[in-house]
C-alpha cells in the first residue's frame, strides 16, 4: 500500500471519528437545550395574559435565539452549511409591552419555536446516528472478544439479531459487527444531513425575499446610522481635542512675537508650552487616525492589526492567525473593530486574566472566535457593546453567537462571508 493511499484512508478515518464526536456530542446539548427552550417559551407565552410573560418572554425568546445562533455556526464551521440570521432588532427603549410582541411579530421567532420540537426529535436522532454507526460496529467486535461473558448468568445478550449465550454466537455477533462497520463511513454525511435538516426549518421560507429586503434595509440603516456617529465623533475630537490646541498654539505664536523683545525669557517659556501643545496635537492627531482606520491595518492586514490590539491590552493574550490572504478592505475594517469592541468589554466587564483570539478563514468566510476565563455572563442585549458588534456584522451579512454561562468562560465567535 503506498504512502498516498494509506494518508488517505487515515483521513477518511479522522473524518469520520471526528463526525461521530461531534454528532455525540451535539446530541447530548440537542435533547436537553431543545426541550429546555420549547418548554420555557411555551410557559412563558402562556403567562403573557397574565402580564408575567411580558417580562419572561423576551428573556426566554433571547435565549432560544443565541441556542439557535449557535448552532448557526457550528452547522458553518463543522458542515459547511450556512444558515442566515434575519432577527428583527427590537429598539433599546423599547417597554416589556413594546419588546415581547415585537419579538412576538418577528416571523424568525415562530420559525425558532418551530424548530425546537424538530430538534429534540429528528435533530436529536440525526446527530446520534453518526456516533452510532461508529460506535455500534465496535460494540460487536469487543462482544466477540469476550463482553459477552458478564451477561451469562443473565440470560445473555442481543446484539442486532443475533442472541449471544456463548462464544460462537459472540464470534457472529462480531462478524455482523464486521458487516456494519463499512457504515461508519457515512457518518460525516449524516452530520451534515443533520444540519441541512436545520437549515431547512430554522432557515427563511416562504417569503424570504421579503425578509431579505427587511434586513437588508435594517443593515443599511444601521451603517448610516453608524457613519454619521463616527462623523460626529470625528468632528467633536478635532473641535474639542487638536483644533484647540491648535488654536492656543497660535495663540501663545502671536504673544511670543510680542514678548521676543521685552521679555525673551517669558518668550522661551511661551516657546516650550507652543512646542508641547504641537506634540500633543499631533498625538490626538494620530490617534484620530487610528481610530478612523489603523495605519498597521491598512498595511500588514487583519492579522497584524489584531496582534497590535493584544500587544495593548492591560492582560495577557494569545492571537492565533490562519488567514488565506487578505479579505476586501471594508470586511477587514468591520472585523478589526468588532474584535477591538470584543476585547474591551473582555477587559472592562469579564475581570478576565487571560485572552485567546483565534482568526481563522476558510469557505470563503472569516471566522473570529474571542474567549476569556472571565466571570461570564455576557449577552447580546439592547444597548450593550456585543448589540453593536452585532449590528456593524449584519451589514456584511456576518452573524454573532456569545457562549457565556454564569462563572465563564465567555466565547464570543464571529462570522462574516470574506467578500
Amino acid at each position: 500500500m503506498s504512502i498516498g493511499t494509506r494518508s488517505g484512508i487515515g483521513t477518511r478515518v479522522r473524518a469520520v471519528g471526528l463526525a461521530a464526536l461531534r454528532g455525540f456530542g451535539l446530541a447530548l446539548v440537542t435533547l436537553p437545550g431543545a426541550v429546555l427552550g420549547f418548554v420555557l417559551s411555551v410557559v412563558s407565552l402562556a403567562l403573557v395574559p397574565l402580564g408575567i410573560g411580558l417580562v419572561t418572554t423576551p428573556w426566554v425568546l433571547t435565549g432560544v435565539r443565541a441556542f439557535a445562533d449557535w448552532r448557526r455556526v457550528l452547522a458553518a464551521q463543522w458542515g459547511g452549511v450556512r444558515i442566515p440570521s434575519a432577527y428583527r432588532p427590537a429598539p433599546p427603549d423599547a417597554n416589556p409591552w413594546s419588546r415581547t410582541f415585537g419579538m412576538l411579530r418577528d416571523p424568525a421567532t415562530w420559525r425558532d419555536l418551530r424548530w425546537l420540537p424538530v430538534d429534540m426529535t429528528a435533530g436529536f436522532v440525526t446527530a446520534l446516528l453518526p456516533a452510532v454507526l461508529v460506535l455500534y460496529p465496535l460494540e460487536g467486535l469487543v462482544i466477540a472478544a469476550g463482553l459477552w461473558r458478564p451477561f451469562q448468568d443473565m440470560g445473555g445478550y442481543w446484539y442486532g439479531f443475533v442472541h449471544v449465550t456463548d462464544q460462537t454466537s459472540a464470534l457472529l455477533a462480531g462478524a455482523l459487527g464486521i458487516a456494519l462497520l463499512p457504515l461508519a463511513a457515512l457518518a460525516p454525511r449524516l452530520l451534515t444531513f443533520h444540519f441541512r435538516l436545520t437549515r431547512t426549518v430554522l432557515g427563511a421560507g416562504q417569503g424570504e425575499l421579503a425578509e431579505r429586503v427587511r434586513v437588508l434595509t435594517e443593515t443599511r440603516r444601521d451603517a448610516v446610522d453608524t457613519s454619521a456617529a463616527e462623523l460626529r465623533r470625528i468632528e467633536r475630537d478635532l473641535h474639542d481635542g487638536a483644533q484647540a490646541r491648535l488654536v492656543a498654539m497660535g495663540m501663545d505664536l502671536g504673544t511670543i512675537e510680542m514678548l521676543l523683545d521685552k521679555d525673551p525669557a517669558q518668550a522661551k517659556r511661551l516657546l516650550a508650552q507652543a512646542r508641547q501643545s504641537s506634540v500633543d496635537a499631533l498625538a490626538e492627531l494620530r490617534d484620530l487616525v487610528r481610530g478612523i482606520h489603523p495605519p498597521v491595518l491598512a498595511e500588514r492586514g487583519l492579522g497584524d492589526a489584531v496582534r497590535a490590539l493584544a500587544l495593548r491590552l492591560p492582560v495577557p493574550a494569545e492571537v492565533t492567525v490562519e488567514l488565506q490572504g487578505r479579505a476586501d478592505a471594508p470586511v477587514e475594517s468591520a472585523a478589526y473593530f468588532a474584535v477591538s469592541e470584543v476585547l474591551t468589554n473582555a477587559v472592562k466587564h469579564a475581570d478576565a486574566d487571560r485572552i485567546w483570539v483565534d482568526l481563522h478563514q476558510a469557505e470563503g468566510k472569516l471566522r473570529i472566535t474571542v474567549t476569556d476565563n472571565g466571570r461570564g455572563g455576557a449577552a447580546v442585549t439592547a444597548g450593550s457593546g456585543l448589540a453593536g458588534v452585532e449590528r456593524r456584522l449584519g451589514t456584511f451579512d456576518g452573524v454573532l453567537a456569545v457562549s457565556s454561562p454564569a462563572g465563564g468562560p465567555t466565547m464570543v465567535t464571529m462570522e462574516i462571508p470574506c467578500v
